[in-house]
């Protein structure tokens, strides 16, 4: 694993490629390979993009890549796809509106599946992150799906988390319920040349007043991705908060907390694949025979099965 570690900390896209598959994948070889490399990460910035599906959030995506390529700065993009029914890959659909960059060799777009299961996204997106970083880009952007939970908690990995919304979203609880108004560090109201839109950007200011007080009060940016318009203003708020994050220490306190969350993370995964081991095989099964019996409790059975008794 020391060669494709090394590969990568030089910049050799194919075993950049390779290493996230590992890393998404859960395979042990590229737990270690990871490993590796993380003495080499550390330097770059995270870009969230989230909102809800036909939001526009690709289109955007694009254009931001774009805006940093015209000042030849190289960007890694995370697009997190749901899985295919089919074959557990991600659906290609961002690398068809983002080909535009595909032959570009300072631009690496790699999708990445949910593969159905929860913690799998969690734990393999920092990593990817991570494998990003240390093949040397400055600027990474991760775009996810939806407006769940999962969403919520990729946004959590980023360094800065823009939520986009279109006009007549109108769906205030539903962003609540998600967490968007706590982990949005900037508001875009995409498709602003349709009508509804100054309706949208004052509902967004009326949420944001009366949510709980914060060193940071997330912008709100009217765009038109299609068209490029706003995306400047966009750029810059990104640039306005990483300068707040570096001068109030807050960054550091946010990527602290970003590795504390995904040890625990780690560790919760761990746990959860040992109980997996525990409730299976003949000794949980005569568990099961003795609680439909009335012999045992269910309590009494699991410290059991976890040597507590």
């Amino acid at each position: 694993m020391t060669e494709i570690a090394e590969a990568v900390v030089s910049g050799d896209r194919g075993a950049l490629a390779r290493l996230i598959s590992l890393v998404e994948t859960g395979q042990p070889s590229g737990t270690a390979a990871a490993a590796k490399i993380f003495p080499h990460t550390g330097n770059a910035y995270l870009v969230g993009i989230t909102g809800a599906p036909g939001a526009g959030k690709s289109t955007l995506t694009d254009q931001l890549i774009a805006g940093y390529r015209s000042v030849n700065v190289e960007v890694g993009v995370l697009a997190i796809d749901p899985s295919s029914p089919f074959t557990g890959g991600a659906i290609l659909g961002d690398r068809v509106r983002m080909q535009d960059h595909a032959t570009d060799d300072g631009v690496f777009i790699r999708s990445m599946a949910t593969r159905g299961h929860l913690g799998g996204l969690a734990l393999a997106t920092p990593q990817a992150g991570r494998i990003l970083d240390a093949a040397g880009f400055p600027w990474i952007i991760i775009e996810t799906v939806g407006v769940g939970q999962v969403e919520v908690d990729v946004a959590r990995a980023t360094d800065t988390t823009v939520v986009v919304v279109n006009p007549g979203w109108g769906d205030q609880v539903q962003a609540n319920k998600a967490g968007l108004l706590e982990v949005a560090d900037i508001f875009v109201v995409n498709k602003s040349d349709r009508p509804g839109s100054d309706e949208a950007v004052r509902n967004l200011a009326v949420m944001l007043e009366l949510s709980s007080d914060r060193d940071w009060i997330p912008p709100i940016i009217e765009t038109v991705a299609t068209k490029g318009t706003g995306v400047p203003k966009l750029h810059e708020a990104i640039d306005n908060h990483r300068e707040f994050l570096d001068s109030t220490g807050l960054g550091e306190k946010k990527r602290t907390l970003r590795l504390a969350e995904e040890l625990q993370a780690i560790v919760a995964a761990s746990l959860a694949d040992g109980a997996k081991e525990l409730c299976s095989g003949s000794k949980f099964d005569k568990a099961v025979i003795k609680l439909v019996a009335r012999k045992l409790d269910p309590y009494t059975a699991a410290n059991s099965l976890l040597g507590r008794s």
